[in-house]
C-alpha cells in the first residue's frame, strides 16, 4: 500500500481482458476455466466447465497453447491429453487439498496390498495417482464409470471418501475407500446451514457429492457442478441454497438471472460467509495475462507417467461419450 492506495503493476490504460483476447488470437491459444475461478477469468475464457467438460475440451482443442485457469491436477490432465502442446497454469501454487490427501508414496503400497482390486480414481488427484489407476472419473460421470465395471470386480476408490461413500449408496457396490477429502466441501457447517434453511424454508438445498454425508442427507438434490447448474436451469422459479465452492454462483446466476441463489455457510467466519477454495482463487486476471504473455509457468509431466495416466483418462472419456 502507498498513500492508502493499492499498488498496481499495470497502468490504468491497460485493459487486461482485451489484452488476453488479443494474445489468445495471436498465439492460437485457448483459455479453459473451471466454474470455481474468479468471475473476471470466467468472462474471458473460451470454455468454462467442470472437470469432465474441461477434460473433453482439452482433448479436442486444436490450439497450440492451453492456458488452464484451474488447479494443478487439471492442467496436468490437459498436458497428458496434449503431450505436444504447451500447457500453462497462471499460478503454480494452485494446488488441491484433495489431491494432496493421496500422496503416491502412500497410495502405491495400498494398491499393491489389494492386487485383485480395480482402481478407480477421482480426477482430483496427481498424474502419479492416475498412472496407478484403471479408471479415472469425475463427479459428473462417476456413477456411469462404476456401473460399467463388472459387479464381480472389487474396487478401490480414491481419493475422496465422501464421493466414494455417496457412490456406494447409489450403486450398492462394496468399494474400498481411500481416506481423502476436500477441505472446501468439508467446511460446510450443518448448524449454520440448518439455521439458514429456517430463514429460507422455501429454498431447496443442492449439494456437491464431495460434501460430508450429513450435508447430503438434507440436500434436495446432489450433483456435480455442471449437474447443479442444469438442475437450477430446469427449475428456475425455485430459491436455492448452494453447497459447493461459491465460484459456481457466477455462471449459475448468468443462467438463471431471476433466481435467488444463497451460498451454503462455512464453519469459518470469513468475508463471504461461504466456502471458497483458496487454491482456485490464487489465479487472477493479471496472472492469466502474464502467463499467456510470457508463456510460463508451463506444466510438464514425465513421459513414463503421462503414458500410464493417459490409459484410464481415455477410458473415462470413451465411457462418457
Amino acid at each position: 500500500m502507498k498513500g492508502g492506495q493499492s499498488v498496481n503493476h499495470f497502468t490504468p490504460e491497460i485493459d487486461l481482458h482485451q489484452e488476453i483476447l488479443e494474445l489468445k488470437k495471436k498465439k492460437n491459444a485457448v483459455l479453459l476455466a473451471h466454474f470455481y475461478q474468479r468471475p473476471e477469468i470466467q468472462e474471458v475464457a473460451d470454455y468454462v466447465g467442470d472437470s469432465l467438460g474441461l477434460s473433453q475440451a482439452a482433448a479436442k482443442t486444436d490450439a497450440d497453447i492451453i492456458v488452464f485457469a484451474g488447479v494443478h491436477f487439471m492442467a496436468e490432465t490437459a498436458k497428458i491429453l496434449n503431450p505436444t502442446k504447451k500447457v500453462l497454469l497462471p499460478d503454480l501454487s494452485a494446488g488441491c487439498s484433495l489431491a494432496d490427501s493421496c500422496p503416491p508414496e502412500a497410495f502405491r503400497p495400498f494398491v499393491k496390498a489389494h492386487p485383485e482390486h480395480l482402481v478407480v480414481t477421482y480426477i482430483n488427484c496427481s498424474a502419479e495417482i492416475k498412472a496407478l489407476s484403471d479408471y479415472v472419473c469425475t463427479s459428473s460421470n462417476a456413477l456411469k464409470i462404476i456401473s460399467a465395471i463388472p459387479k464381480t470386480a472389487p474396487i478401490i476408490f480414491a481419493p475422496d471418501k465422501n464421493l466414494g461413500s455417496y457412490l456406494i449408496g447409489q450403486t450398492g457396490r462394496d468399494m474400498l475407500l481411500w481416506e481423502g477429502s476436500c477441505i472446501v466441501h468439508e467446511a460446510f457447517c450443518i448448524d449454520k446451514l440448518l439455521e439458514l434453511y429456517h430463514k429460507h424454508p422455501d429454498a431447496l438445498i443442492i449439494a456437491h457429492p464431495e460434501s460430508e454425508e450429513h450435508i447430503l442427507k438434507i440436500a434436495n438434490y446432489v450433483g456435480s457442478t455442471s449437474a447443479m447448474i442444469t438442475y437450477v436451469k430446469r427449475h428456475p422459479r425455485e430459491k436455492y441454497i448452494v453447497a459447493t465452492e461459491a465460484g459456481i454462483l457466477h455462471e449459475m446466476q448468468k443462467e438463471v438471472p431471476g433466481t435467488i441463489l444463497i451460498p451454503a455457510p462455512a464453519v469459518e467466519d470469513n468475508s463471504c460467509a461461504c466456502s471458497e477454495c483458496a487454491f482456485m482463487k490464487t489465479n487472477t486476471l493479471e496472472k492469466t495475462y502474464r502467463c499467456l504473455r510470457d508463456e510460463t509457468p508451463e506444466i510438464k509431466v514425465p513421459e513414463t507417467i503421462a503414458k500410464k495416466a493417459l490409459v484410464p483418462i481415455e477410458r473415462m472419456l470413451k465411457l462418457s461419450k
